[in-house]
């Protein structure tokens, strides 16, 4: 099967063919580019969403995802982020290995194509011009032969003419003889052409155009097969991320499969628990006894004048009916009557931990709500509008407690908290203290054993050059242990560790709360006479803070220069500004004197003369093992 035999005579239509075909190749490049456009939306928008869901850094949000629901929503968006990146990586890889390959391949297919067209164009018109040629002869002989005849015709009719003269008839001969002379010579070049023609033709037919037919037709089956291949990596690309794209899936199902509810069940106790217990059962008023309800103190002194027995509230509920009503500890008293003691609570100003920061806008608002809760409830005439009586001014204790915490105005004890939150906030303020205290202690050790090096070599730095900032981080430490003391003292008072103090003990403790203003003051006297007040741990008495030994002296020599224990490469550009350092560049080699004691620095040297320290972190450490146990062991005999 081949196109030069079975399609001698079809030139244009092949032509016509396999320009059809580099469409269709030009028409799949589109397609994949298209494909790969939508692939890289794709991986776009999944991250935008991705990243729209993200929690937000040093929000309420972040705090949310401690639940293990939450926590399996953020691992969803991290692993659709890698599921997005899979789709980039679709769309580089079709881009380079699809679309880049075959927009050359059809560059040169056309180059291709358009040679093998102009020989065939060439051909044609040599077996043309050979055609043109043997017409030519053909009709030169014809014309000839006619020419001859017509001589041949006129000399017979001067021969028998006998009127004319012997020398016409002679001319008329010579004449014919000519003619046929020529169409002779005509006849031959007719021949020769003719043969040269056939020969040119069965060329033409059964060798050139056969060639060039064939390499056409090896042109096209190479772009087929060449756009069978690309369809076959359009998939492989596909199928090269499916395990990955699975993998994603397989965490997603993962973090669903983590979900614990009886765990967020729990941090939900944990985040909300008040402390307090629930409020007791209502005494029954009994109202067959004729009485009279008022709400002077004239009526309820009188009342009591009388000796009859009043009603009580609350009577069998030994802990606080609601977090923020001050509790009855004298058991002796006699309880006063219910409607008495709820237009008392309406009349008196509401006890606010902090004014601090509370605005006019929270005062209005406040005393909106309690004439609000005049006007709707009115005073209370039965058990049932008593306890809504009471949920609704808990309701406006509380608001008035989110509006100070809103606006910053909590007391810095977390006093205004229920004692399950309170101690949570204490916890997690002594741990952050903790945290503080642990680093400036490793800045003092730092400047401590770079003040003992500048004390042993002068020459590296002034050694009362960090007297100054080691003067300060004792401060800052001495300032961060006695707040931790204070939030500690505070934390056992709320765990019971600690027996509640007289008034004269909370006046001792007084150096906790000089640096702040009375505003302050005035708030911690009112928490004395909340429900849950608590108050600051007595001052006790500070050990002198003492800063250990360390060997770090005997690891240098001033006569002797330490040996090195390897060599080292610069990651980052260091810039020694401070005295005991020593500036390095980035891919600089050296040498490794002193290994990293902890403190996060690496002693190094460059030449003889040159050494110092530089941040571990700022180069790649190469240690040679027989150096650094020699050096140990010289370390032992010093």
């Amino acid at each position: 099967m081949s196109w030069g035999t079975e399609l001698w005579d079809q030139f244009d239509n092949l032509e016509k063919h396999t320009q059809w075909g580099i469409d269709v190749l030009e028409k799949y490049i589109k397609f994949v580019k298209e494909r790969t456009e939508i692939e890289l939306s794709y991986a776009k928008q999944l991250r935008n969403l991705s990243k729209k869901y993200q929690p937000k850094k040093n929000s309420k949000e972040e705090e949310e995802y401690r639940y293990t629901s939450t926590r399996a929503f953020l691992a969803t968006l991290n692993e659709m982020n890698d599921y997005a990146g899979q789709h980039e990586v679709i769309s580089e890889n079709m881009t380079s290995l699809i679309t880049g390959e075959l927009t050359r391949y059809v560059q040169e297919l056309k180059q291709e194509r358009k040679s093998h067209f102009h020989d065939g164009r060439k051909a044609q018109q040599h077996i043309e011009t050979c055609w043109k040629q043997l017409e030519a002869s053909k009709r030169r002989f014809e014309r000839d032969c006619k020419e001859a005849d017509r001589a041949q015709q006129y000399f017979e009719k001067m021969d028998a003419d006998i009127n004319v003269t012997k020398a016409d008839v002679e001319k008329a001969r010579q004449q014919a003889q000519l003619r046929h002379q020529m169409a002779e010579d005509s006849k031959a070049e007719y021949s020769s052409t003719l043969q040269k023609f056939n020969s040119e033709q069965h060329d033409h037919y059964y060798t050139h155009v056969p060639n060039i037919f064939q390499k056409i037709q090896e042109m096209e089956e190479r772009r087929i097969v060449r756009i069978g291949e690309s369809m076959k990596t359009f998939a492989e690309v596909d199928r090269q991320v499916i395990p990955i794209i699975g993998k994603c899936l397989d965490e997603i199902t993962k973090a669903a499969e983590s979900i614990d509810h009886k765990n967020d069940s729990q941090l939900v106790i944990e985040a909300f628990k008040s402390g307090f217990e629930p409020p007791g059962d209502i005494d029954f008023e009994d109202y067959t006894q004729p009485m009279k309800r008022t709400v002077s103190e004239s009526s309820l002194s009188n009342s009591r004048g009388d000796g009859k027995s009043e009603p009580k509230f609350g009577g069998k509920s030994k802990g606080k009916l609601w977090p923020f009503i001050k509790k009855n500890k004298s058991p002796k008293q006699q309880k006063e009557p219910l409607s008495h003691r709820f237009n008392e609570f309406m009349t008196s100003k509401p006890k606010i931990h902090c004014f601090r920061s509370l605005k006019r806008g929270q005062t209005q608002s406040l005393y909106i709500h309690k004439e609000l809760m005049k006007r709707t409830l009115g005073t209370p005439t039965c058990a049932i509008e008593a306890r809504e009586y009471v949920l609704s001014l808990k309701l406006i204790t509380l608001n008035t407690q989110v509006w100070s915490l809103i606006e910053g105005a909590g007391p810095e004890d977390f006093s205004n908290l229920p004692p399950e939150q309170r101690r949570k906030k204490l916890q997690q303020k002594v741990d952050e203290l903790n945290k503080d205290i642990q680093k400036e202690m490793d800045q003092r050790d730092a400047l401590t054993k770079m003040k003992d090096v500048y004390i042993k070599n002068p020459q590296m730095g002034d050694a009362a050059s960090v007297d100054h900032r080691l003067a300060e981080l004792a401060q800052n430490i001495e300032k961060l242990r006695l707040e931790v003391q204070k939030f500690e003292g505070w934390l056992a008072e709320v765990e019971g560790r600690l027996p509640m103090r007289t008034e004269q003990a909370r006046r001792q403790s007084g150096l906790y709360e000089a640096q702040n203003t009375s505003a302050v003051n005035s708030c911690a006297q009112d928490r004395e006479s909340s429900p849950d007040g608590s108050y600051t741990e007595e001052q006790s008495q500070e050990t002198e803070m003492k800063v250990p030994a360390t060997d770090f002296d005997d690891e240098f020599d001033d006569e002797e220069p330490l040996p090195t224990i390897g060599t080292c490469k610069a990651l980052y550009t260091f810039e020694g500004q401070n005295e005991g350092t020593i500036s390095v560049a980035e891919g600089e080699m050296l040498y490794v004197i002193e290994e990293d004691k902890g403190d996060g620095w690496t002693r190094i040297r460059r030449n003889e003369d040159e050494e110092g320290y530089v941040p571990t972190s700022y180069v790649e450490v190469y240690l040679d093992k027989n150096a650094k146990d020699v050096y140990k062991s010289l370390q032992k005999i010093s």
